[in-house]
């Protein structure tokens, strides 16, 4: 926790819900000269409380992708902890104006239906499958959160990155204060909408794969009439099962329109063949190396 308001309602919440069965964890990056001492106050303001609180410390470096690389370091310690300490889950304080926010966010990039979903009440911790991660506060307002922690009388740290323009989320946020009749609940509502679709298309696809055959080390599956988005699963699946890394979206869609006209194309490692009915794929052999590259090696 950071010691925002979000956090800090959460922390209240928790308490008044469940006292005593966790333990609140500020992740300090070190980004700010002023992190160690909120983390400190942080730890104050659960001790007054008696709840059990530790602090992570992790160095972010400066550069591109700054905010992006926080988060997966911060994700990084948290599972870490979590996994030497036998907690079985980790809980954020995302809330709606977080979903809403992080859904246009996807919209504006062109993301499909997996992306738009967004945020889910339970997920996997990001690059952790086998961790839980909860975020119960998907239908609060960040005002209502702040509204708890003024009540409680807790002065909560302002993070200047959180209107700083230099960030994505940061500019969307200020955008969004100035259209009239936005209704964010309604627009994190839709990314609940979004997730149901995406279930829906996993669904699908779990039965398309179960029609997916081995044979002398390939895959074989024909897609018949299956709607593009579950062919996208299935052949992302695919490219997994036959060891090839996790492609990315725009690079599996030129993919399977390669494989739809007819054609032999490879991606992440593996081979696709789309000259029948049935498809077939197999680990890409090797690149073969030029004469010269073969002369230069000691």
């Amino acid at each position: 926790m950071s010691g925002g308001p979000d956090s800090l309602a959460l922390l209240l919440l928790a308490q008044s819900v469940v006292p005593g069965s966790f333990v609140a964890v500020t992740v300090d990056h070190g980004l700010r000269a002023e992190s160690a001492a909120e983390a400190v106050s942080v730890g104050k303001i659960c001790a007054e409380r008696g709840i059990r609180h530790q602090t992570l410390r992790i160095q972010v470096e400066s550069g591109s992708a700054l905010q992006e690389r926080a988060r997966a370091m911060r994700y990084a310690a948290l599972g870490a902890w979590a996994t030497s300490t036998g907690h079985a889950a980790i809980v954020t304080a995302h809330h709606a104006d977080d979903q809403a926010e992080t859904l246009l966010m996807r919209l504006s990039r062109g993301a499909g239906v997996r992306g738009l979903a967004a945020m889910r009440n339970r997920a996997s911790l990001p690059g952790q499958p086998d961790r839980v991660l909860l975020r119960p506060l998907l239908g609060w307002r960040r005002s209502e959160l702040a509204g708890i922690v003024a009540e409680a009388g807790i002065k909560p740290v302002v993070d200047p990155s959180n209107t700083d323009p230099r960030f994505e989320r940061a500019r969307l946020r200020a955008s969004l204060w100035g259209i009239p009749g936005l209704d964010i609940l309604a627009v994190a509502a839709s990314a609940g909408h979004l997730g149901e679709a995406d279930d829906a298309i996993e669904w699908v696809t779990e039965r398309c794969l179960a029609e997916v055959e081995t044979r002398k080390l390939a895959l074989h599956w024909v897609p018949a009439d299956t709607p593009p988005a579950v062919v996208l699963r299935v052949l992302e699946r695919v490219v997994l099962r036959l060891g090839g890394k996790q492609p990315r979206g725009n690079a599996l869609a030129r993919w399977r329109d390669s494989l739809a006209a007819g054609r032999i194309a490879t991606l992440a490692g593996v081979r696709g063949d789309g000259s029948t009915a049935e498809w077939r794929f197999e680990a890409a052999p090797p690149p073969r190396r030029s004469p010269q590259a073969l002369k230069d090696v000691p």
